[in-house]
């Protein structure tokens, strides 16, 4: 990155929390679904931006592609407002800025632009007042470390990282540390690790339970305590377009999804506190 300017998270109203892992298939955006569900199933207000190309959170949301007449590529290349392109979703409370594969080709139409990185905080500052009032902004990004998720760690108070639990985690968690670290740095001063959320366990397997022990022994209190499992029910529910909450709550997945959100509520009372 070459931005100089540290610059702070978005000024809203909302607690924007970045959803990120440059590893795919880690749980990124059922995390994303399924805490934001839980959160507005709590009688909270919720908007999931979804900034990854392949959509997968506005198609598990229920959106369908011909659906997204606006999307997030719209926002960040200034054609149309975040509050332009916000649609209700079937979870009460929760609504999307869907995805289109438009996002593609975004970052190289944004490079050379000096704000490129803080396209998205711009957009969320600017939100229009007509919006629901959220409060929690869920970012979901793509699996990779680009300008895309720059730009969501650049909008946010803080990021949670889903980590599968398999036998590279750690090197991929520092990895994603690394570059919060140099967000934080360069252009955005208040970004903060909320967490790391283990993903994908297998009782069964004992390296799972060795990469469970060497991600806490290595973060300690910034793992959750909560545990997500491998759980065939959260992966159907996404064919269905509906978060594992809906389609089977008393699954172990969603139930883990409930009570990690309890704990991020929890996290949260704290920090405000602080």
């Amino acid at each position: 990155m070459n931005e100089q300017i540290t610059v702070m998270a978005s000024k809203t109203n909302a607690r924007v929390l970045t959803v990120a892992n440059q590893k795919g298939g880690v749980g990124k955006t059922t995390t994303a679904i399924n805490l934001a569900t839980a959160l507005a199933a709590i009688g909270k207000t919720v908007l999931i931006v979804d900034l990854d190309p392949q959509g997968n959170a506005s198609t598990g949301l229920g959106i369908d592609r011909k659906d997204r007449e606006l999307s997030t590529a719209d926002v960040l290349r200034g054609d149309a407002s975040l509050g332009d392109t916000i649609v209700e979703t079937i979870v009460p409370r929760l609504w999307l800025a869907p995805s289109t594969l438009d996002l593609l080709g975004l970052e190289m139409e944004i490079a050379e632009r000096k704000d490129r990185a803080y396209m998205l905080r711009k957009a969320i500052e600017e939100i229009n007042p007509n919006s629901p009032q959220f409060d929690y902004i869920m970012i979901d990004c793509p699996p990779s470390l680009n300008l895309l998720t720059i730009n969501a760690m650049a909008a946010a108070h803080a990021l949670l990282i889903p980590l599968q639990c398999e036998f590279f985690a750690l090197e991929g968690l520092s990895q994603i540390l690394e570059t919060m670290q140099e967000v934080k740095g360069s252009v955005n001063s208040e970004l903060e690790l909320h967490g790391v959320i283990l993903t994908m366990f297998d009782q069964r397997n004992n390296l799972a339970g060795q990469v469970e022990s060497d991600v806490r022994e290595y973060m300690g209190r910034m793992v959750y305590d909560t545990v997500i499992p491998r759980n065939v029910r959260l992966s159907e529910a996404p064919s269905y377009g509906k978060p594992a909450i809906l389609y089977d709550l008393k699954c172990p997945g969603s139930q883990a999804y409930l009570r990690l959100a309890s704990e991020v509520i929890k996290k949260e009372k704290r920090l405000s506190a602080a």
